[in-house]
């Protein structure tokens, strides 16, 4: 999958969850777990990957970019 459109994915479900959760840490760990269980592992390692190659210029949103941290802490991204 293009990567813009994982981007723009993440960014999308890291929104809904920022909306729907006054809690920063609870919208960064309730995205985590979205992308844990309905991304395929490849689009998780895509988007890690795109994490690290474009660290500190990457598009994607506060919520999202540490989602994806988190899912790379516990090993999930590489399932």
């Amino acid at each position: 999958m293009e990567i813009h459109h994982l981007v723009t994915m993440a960014n999308q479900i890291a929104d809904f969850f920022r909306t729907s959760s006054p809690d920063r840490a609870e919208a960064v760990a309730a995205t985590a777990q979205h992308l844990r269980n309905f991304w395929d592992p490849r689009m998780r390692r895509q988007i890690v990957a795109h994490l690290h190659d474009h660290a500190g210029v990457s598009e994607l949103n506060e919520i999202a970019h540490d989602a994806i941290r988190l899912l790379e802490h516990h090993g999930a991204a590489m399932l």
